[in-house]
């Protein structure tokens, strides 16, 4: 059931009755721990992971290591900064993604994961069309423990399209947020699909977390 949300022409930003039973929790007690605030509610710690992330993206709360979660900024009911916020597209927000070709070896993905500074790698195919993606976890757990890793192509290791959470241009950055919480990702390809049907998509594009973190502080900067 949805208790609370910000409206702008049309479009909401809603929270469930979880979610600002939350914010209450830490308005009274923060700073305030995830496990304190799963004992609080009767339910485990994972339980709640996605809600305190979608909380935190927000703005709704922040939160400290070693000391809990505390309430942000942007904790105002109908506050402006969060319905400029559900007026945002993808398409306005992304970012350039960072392309590498499903033959590049796991050593030069490395590389280039430290070198573009990026949260995931892109992998295309030989027609330049989405493949699949790549983590830092990812080539973490392929090189651990294995010398031959580094020679060893990103199609071996990347999770494939269309086993992959997407985002469209036309998607509002709310549910972008919505769904970087939900499936706890750090970044989303943003695809443009064909007219034929069948054919792998392109991507024109990303959202990133310390992306929307950034757009986050930008709009509650200008609306200070």
């Amino acid at each position: 059931m949805i208790y609370e949300s910000y409206r702008e022409e049309g479009r909401t930003i809603q929270l469930t009755s979880r979610q600002m039973e939350l914010l209450e929790l830490v308005k009274k007690h923060s700073p305030v721990t995830g496990e304190q605030l799963a004992e609080y509610l009767g339910v485990s710690r994972p339980t709640l992971r996605s809600d305190l992330s979608l909380l935190v993206m927000l703005g709704m709360l922040d939160a400290k290591p070693k000391v809990g979660y505390f309430l942000g900024n942007a904790y105002k009911p109908n506050n402006e900064s969060m319905q400029r916020l559900s007026s945002l597209k993808v398409g306005e927000v992304q970012g350039v993604p960072v392309n590498i070709p499903d033959s590049l070896s796991v050593h030069d993905a490395v590389i280039t994961l430290f070198t573009e500074n990026a949260d995931t790698l892109i992998v295309v195919n030989e027609n330049k069309r989405f493949a699949g993606i790549v983590t830092p976890k990812d080539l973490l757990k392929i090189t651990l423990g294995n010398p031959s890793a580094a020679s060893i192509p990103v199609s071996m290791v990347m999770t494939r399209y269309p086993n992959i959470v997407t985002l469209l241009p036309s998607d509002s950055v709310h549910d972008a947020i919505m769904k970087m919480a939900a499936h706890q990702v750090d970044c989303l390809p943003v695809i443009a699909l064909r007219e034929e049907s069948g054919q792998d998509p392109e991507v024109v594009g990303w959202v990133s977390k310390s992306g929307i973190i950034a757009l986050l502080a930008d709009i509650a900067s200008v609306g200070e």
